[in-house]
């Protein structure tokens, strides 16, 4: 694995995220060639608090003044391009204490610690401040004292934290970034169609997921989708048809033109219900139904919104906390294991189009017809064969399930839906005895079954995006 090019992937993604979901929080906003007509509550910037651990000067594993200065003018321009954080604060221990920072900690989202100095007796005065519970980041530069040895305690004792001991300051980009995801989940509404999610026990639970993770689910009903589809100019959604699908597409197989029009329809009428209720997700078991919903999703994640089939929550919120956090859409899968390739397949009839997110160029796809019934529309999209790639579900909203690794092929099997390709995973059989990792204890195929996937290689990231939630994170399949 390329470390690199791994953190490169990250850092390109992560500024992507910060413009991307800037704009869904701010009206009339340009994104793609299209407006997104204020998708989403007006945004407010993450409040990050800064505290300085340490005193700077001239005497023996203390930073100089200069690097003060270089971290503040750091964050200055960091502030700039990400566009929706917001850094206060600034305080430094000495000669602050914990007993007078801690009151203003209260209107902050995240807390950032970066520590200067000291033989380890600044670290009880900032462990007050990290008991807290903010979503809190420490940076910790070689020969900035002997106190480091204290921080990893803060991470196993379960504390909300991302360690940082590194030289490279511009890790702090992703550590900000990823501070961020908490705040943007409690600004988050779900509409659940018929307000019947499918998934683990507790993310079906509006008041667990609220609590636990901030976000708000919506009950609509699918008959107010349908009455808004018809409220939909007819030539609009021709439009739509013709300029995102019809052109665009490499063929047609099966669906006629008035099918496309249809689902183009609908996703029109989807994506104004969304503005209505101000949401950011929509899942809805009624997706197949006429006309599907496989292109309506398709779009909305395409634009960095997250349209999930067959009413699956657990991959809904999968697939948020990975859009805020990295910028890209995620594909649901329904995935079987071959040990012959030593790979995983995954398959599905609904995927995004900009798998590397919304500024990214797009996939060739077919339009066709969903492989269950051979009815309505859907799509064969071709993914990148090499591209890296991580599969991921969050279950019952405390425990990620997450694995890594290739695009090795893509394939167009009669026997599954309409889209496929093959990941590479270090052992496919060790997959398949442990799947699930006996965390998903709700019955249903559906919830055992559905994976998300996306493009890049995020399993670091990924660990401290659950440190910082408080979620534990099982590589699934691992050893």
């Amino acid at each position: 694995m390329c470390e690199g090019c791994n953190r490169r992937r990250f850092l390109e993604g992560a500024a992507a995220s910060g413009a991307l979901w800037a704009l869904h929080f701010t009206s009339r906003a340009m994104l793609g060639g299209e407006e997104s007509s204020g998708i989403g509550p007006t945004s407010q910037p993450v409040k990050i608090y800064k505290v300085y651990g340490g005193r700077v000067g001239d005497s023996y594993l203390t930073q100089t003044p200069e690097e003060l200065e270089r971290l503040e003018k750091y964050f200055a321009e960091l502030e700039r391009k990400l566009g929706d954080v917001k850094f206060i604060g600034g305080d430094m221990i000495p000669p602050a204490t914990a007993e007078q920072i801690a009151p203003k900690l209260s209107g902050a989202d995240a807390l950032l610690i970066v520590h200067l100095s000291g033989h380890g007796g600044v670290a009880p005065v900032m462990n007050k401040l990290v008991e807290m519970g903010l979503p809190t980041a420490l940076f910790s530069r070689p020969f900035s004292g002997h106190g480091w040895m204290y921080f990893p305690r803060w991470r196993k004792q379960g504390c909300k934290i991302i360690l940082l001991p590194t030289s490279d300051i511009n890790e702090l980009e992703r550590a900000v970034t990823l501070l961020r995801v908490p705040a943007r989940m409690k600004q988050t509404r779900i509409i659940v169609v018929d307000g019947h999610p499918h998934g683990t026990a507790a993310a079906c639970r509006p008041e667990e997921v609220k609590k636990r993770l901030g976000a708000e689910l919506v009950a609509v009903p699918h008959d107010r989708i349908l009455e808004t589809m018809k409220a939909v100019d007819l030539k609009e959604a021709e439009a739509e048809a013709e300029h995102y699908w019809i052109t665009q597409a490499k063929r047609i197989v099966e669906p006629t033109r008035t099918e496309i029009i249809e689902s183009a329809r609908m996703y029109l009428a989807v994506r104004r219900l969304m503005e209505e209720e101000h949401a950011q997700a929509i899942c809805s078991d009624r997706c197949m139904g006429d006309p599907r919903g496989c292109l309506t999703f398709s779009k909305l994640n395409d634009l960095g919104l997250v349209g999930a089939c067959e009413g699956d929550i657990d991959s809904t919120l999968t697939m948020l906390l990975f859009g805020y956090a990295f910028g890209v859409p995620g594909f649901i899968s329904d995935p079987v294991i071959d040990t012959a390739k030593n790979v995983m397949i995954h398959f599905h009839c609904t995927s995004a189009t900009k798998m590397d997110g919304p500024k990214g160029e797009r996939l060739p796809f077919v339009i066709r017809t969903q492989s269950d019934n051979r009815q309505g529309v859907a799509l064969e999209v071709t993914h990148r064969v090499g591209q890296p790639v991580t599969c991921a579900k969050l279950v019952n909203l405390e425990t990620l399930l997450i694995n890594s690794g290739k695009i090795t092929e893509t394939s167009t099997s009669p026997l599954a839906c309409r889209t496929q390709f093959a990941q590479s995973v270090p052992d496919a059989r060790r997959l398949f005895l442990n799947w699930g990792a006996d965390v998903i204890d709700t019955p249903g195929t559906m919830t055992l079954l559905h994976r998300v996937v996306f493009y890049g290689d995020f399993m670091r990231p990924a660990q401290e995006l659950c440190d910082i939630m408080g979620l534990k994170l099982i590589e699934e399949g691992g050893a």
